[in-house]
């Protein structure tokens, strides 16, 4: 990759800052899922093995007033890294000042330290300054100050410009910063499908809104054999070629955008044939499967048993599937079937390079233990539908070139 890398950066006796993602679950003071820690480990271990001092950004939650932060700490999550590392994790509860200097200064080679949540920086004298997420420059010159390299980890943000990601990058200067493992296993895995695929190549896409999914639909016709449609944008589809929807939901005003995918698409994009429809938005609803037109009072919540079974026809001589976005309601678990039915069988794949992105699909994945058979699971869901938009990633744009 044309990135400089966490193995490319002198490490020996460096202050290496280190932009990770723990934004985790945490509920009375105990993190709930630690995967992205676990993530983040790589890089980290390799920092301190080579004698690196590992100091830690991440932001947790989303903070617009005072009373956001006692709940959004990260203390929990320096106590679970503690406990993955098996060694101690110094944190310290500021994002700047003599308290956070004096700890970084007082590091020896192989320590950690986790700075307090990034988007504390947010709000200020009870103001809504958005200094983090609004990338602040001097901000982003303050943190790149506290070392002497810069390594970015945290794909999960890669999308967005913050002081913690861009603004420590661009601040520390060139070639003082580069990308971790995790990093360059997302960009690799995506850069690939995307860029260089083994076809067939299939793209799955679900979800509620056809308006989140519009770049990425449009950047993938041009790179994908069959595009997978399902979730609730099939029925703006639908609409866009005269099918009754009943009360599915439907964006009126891309209907038309609709219709122009469907005349450069031709025969690449693949929708429902048949559908689980209900009389209310509810888990216990009167449900039955329609094909073709959707009454007045019913609404499309998952796809129906023909659409499965010509969904896995399709994907069946895949040789690389990109998978983000649900088939049907997920969250409700008597519309959950087609996006279980989905992951089951990109599990069974072999010989094919299937990724998952996006909250739905993993935790679909994870629900059905197939996690361990897929290729990869993107950390990142915004980051890796904006990669799939052929978009570029501020946070990694912003990375020493090699």
């Amino acid at each position: 990759m044309a990135k400089m890398t966490v193995e490319d950066l002198p490490l020996e006796g460096k202050k290496v800052l280190m932009r990770v993602d723990f934004n985790v679950p945490i509920k009375d003071g105990v993190v709930g899922d630690d995967n992205r820690i676990v993530a983040a480990l790589p890089t980290i271990n390799y920092v301190i093995d080579h004698g690196g001092r590992a100091i830690l950004f991440s932001h947790l939650g989303r903070i617009k007033k005072e009373e956001d932060k006692p709940g959004l700490s990260l203390r929990p999550v320096a106590e679970r890294l503690s406990n993955l590392l098996n060694k101690p994790v110094t944190f310290v509860p500021v994002t700047e000042g003599k308290q956070l200097e004096d700890a970084i200064s007082q590091m020896n080679n192989g320590d950690v330290l986790l700075v307090q949540n990034t988007r504390y920086e947010d709000v200020k004298d009870g103001e809504y300054v958005k200094r983090e997420s609004g990338n602040d420059p001097e901000l982003g010159k303050y943190w790149a100050s506290l070392g002497d390299v810069f390594v970015n980890d945290a794909f999960g943000t890669a999308h967005r410009a913050h002081a913690s990601n861009v603004g420590i990058a661009q601040a520390i200067g060139a070639g003082k910063s580069g990308v971790g493992f995790l990093m360059e296993k997302e960009i690799k895995f995506l850069g690939d499908a995307v860029d260089n695929p083994v076809r067939p190549f299939v793209a799955i896409l679900g979800g509620a809104k056809v308006s989140d999914k519009i770049g990425v639909i449009d950047h993938l016709l041009d790179k994908a054999d069959k595009i997978i449609i399902g979730g609730g944008m099939a029925y703006t589809f639908y609409a866009a070629k005269g099918i009754k929807t009943g009360n599915s939901l439907v964006e009126k005003d891309k209907i038309d955008v609709a219709k122009q995918i469907m005349d450069k698409a031709g025969d690449k994009l693949v929708l429902p044939i048949d559908n689980v429809v209900a009389d209310a938005f509810k888990n216990d609803a009167n449900t039955k499967v329609v094909e073709g037109d959707i009454d007045d009072g019913w609404m499309a919540l998952d796809i129906g048993p023909k659409t499965i079974e010509l969904y896995k026809s399709v994907l069946a001589d895949a040789k690389t599937v990109v998978w983000n976005g649900p088939m049907g309601v997920f969250e409700m678990s008597n519309f959950a079937k087609g996006t279980l039915e989905i992951g089951k069988f990109l599990g069974t794949l072999t010989g094919a390079t299937t990724i998952v992105g996006g909250g739905d699909s993993t935790a679909a994945a994870k629900q059905l233990g197939i996690a361990d058979r897929l290729s990869h699971i993107s950390t990142g869901g915004g980051a890796s539908l904006t990669y799939l938009e052929g978009k570029e990633l501020p946070g990694i744009a912003a990375i020493s070139e090699k």
